[in-house]
């Protein structure tokens, strides 16, 4: 096994460069908020969900807003692993609440980087790793990584617990995956991953010969250093599928407990924002309305031709082979993310987490030129920092 040192050293190129398309992700929001008299570190740590996060922290569960529609907005809708993060730090720390959340993002963003390198690092090798932690980086909402949201965290656990299940490490993988759950919603695409791949691992354990079977175990790790006791590796993939689960599913009874409507009862506080599960209905005649006048119709081609390359890219991944929990995850994120019928906005950033997408890019791009691929990733960050300043100054992530 690798010892950490070798391993940071492998990944220190995909981490400083993401560290450079991030300082001038900030250094472009400060610049231009500047011009316009707002402060930048407000618009990454102290408006929209970031806000509501805070309150979490600060006040717990319970504070809500009715709205003149009838509409209730309620801080239940708002899962809890982030803000308990922002309250330890602040406890542990001189910090408030919001610099807390601005620190636990940062943090996180580094280690969701290092995950997707490691992820793409171990399918393709360290060149696609790079490219893919960078690509990452410059995505158009690539500001997003920045803010006191919890888009970072969780993309840095889901990374971490998929490259524990490409490496066998099954407990870990649940245990990531529960933290995962605890994040945001879309935790089920990695406990669907978790368990996509234990399932198939299992199967895989029924068809092979006897004597195969006994020889993956004969060369099973042990945490003891000797040699395992006889289904060691089938007993820690089953409690690390048993373990995914357990976050995203505790938080949703205890919303149901709370609210005193049942197990169904985190989708009534979703509804009250508005949001659900309609297989794209609501974003499909969102799209089409775009098309009643002529300049709202480029907006609706646009949606159109973006929509066709994310699903493009998922197509060119299946193609490609990708490991199974890759497409799992990436697959239900998708869904997710294009068949709710949320504020419709916020869709660019809830595929955020949605990283295999990018490994046919890093791979194509890994195969020319340092030169060439080096210029091609600046000239996009530049673009991405200019986007990502003129975003949140404008109207900004939901």
């Amino acid at each position: 096994m690798t010892d950490p040192s070798t391993r940071v050293q492998r990944a220190a190129p995909a981490l400083l460069g993401y560290a450079a398309v991030r300082a001038l992700g900030l250094l472009a929001l400060a610049l231009w908020s500047a011009s316009r008299d707002k402060s930048a570190y407000t618009l990454l740590t102290a408006r929209w969900d970031a806000l509501w996060y805070t309150r979490v922290a600060e006040l717990g569960y319970g504070y809500q807003v009715r709205l003149p529609n009838g509409d209730v907005h309620s801080n239940l809708a708002f899962f809890p692993l982030l803000p308990w993060l922002e309250r330890l730090f602040a406890a542990l720390t001189p910090l408030s609440y919001a610099d807390a959340g601005f620190l636990v993002t940062a943090l996180a963003s580094l280690a969701a980087a290092w995950g997707i390198f490691a992820v793409a690092d171990h399918v393709y090798g360290r060149r696609a790793g790079v490219c893919a932690v960078l690509l990452w980086a410059v995505l158009p909402v690539g500001i997003v990584q920045s803010m006191a949201y919890s888009e970072s965290l969780f993309t840095a656990l889901a990374a971490w617990s998929l490259y524990a299940v490409l490496t066998g490490r099954w407990v870990t993988a649940g245990t990531l995956a529960l933290l995962a759950g605890l994040t945001r919603p879309v935790g089920l695409a990695v406990v669907a991953a978790v368990w996509a791949a234990g399932i198939a691992s299992f199967v895989r354990d029924r068809s092979a010969a006897p004597a195969d079977r006994v020889q993956d175990i004969e060369h099973a790790p042990s945490p003891a250093g000797g040699p395992p006791p006889p289904g060691a590796p089938a007993v820690r993939r089953a409690l690390g599928m048993l373990l995914a689960p357990l976050g995203a599913a505790g938080y949703v009874l205890w919303v149901g407990h709370h609210t005193g409507k049942g197990p169904l009862g985190y989708l009534d506080v979703q509804a009250g924002w508005r949001n659900g599960f309609d297989g794209g209905y609501a974003f499909a005649r969102f799209v089409a309305d775009k098309f009643t006048s002529f300049p709202s119709a480029l907006a609706g081609l646009a949606l159109i031709v973006g929509v066709g390359l994310v699903v493009w890219l998922y197509v060119v991944c299946v193609r490609q082979g990708q490991p199974l929990p890759l497409l799992v995850y990436a697959g239900v994120v998708l869904a997710l993310a294009l068949c709710a019928s949320s504020y419709f906005g916020s869709k660019p950033r809830l595929l955020l987490p949605a990283f295999p997408l990018l490994l046919p890019l890093a791979l194509a791009l890994s195969r020319l030129r340092t030169r060439r691929s080096a210029v091609v990733l600046s000239l996009i960050a530049v673009a991405s920092a200019v986007y990502g300043a003129f975003w949140l100054n404008g109207s900004g992530p939901p």
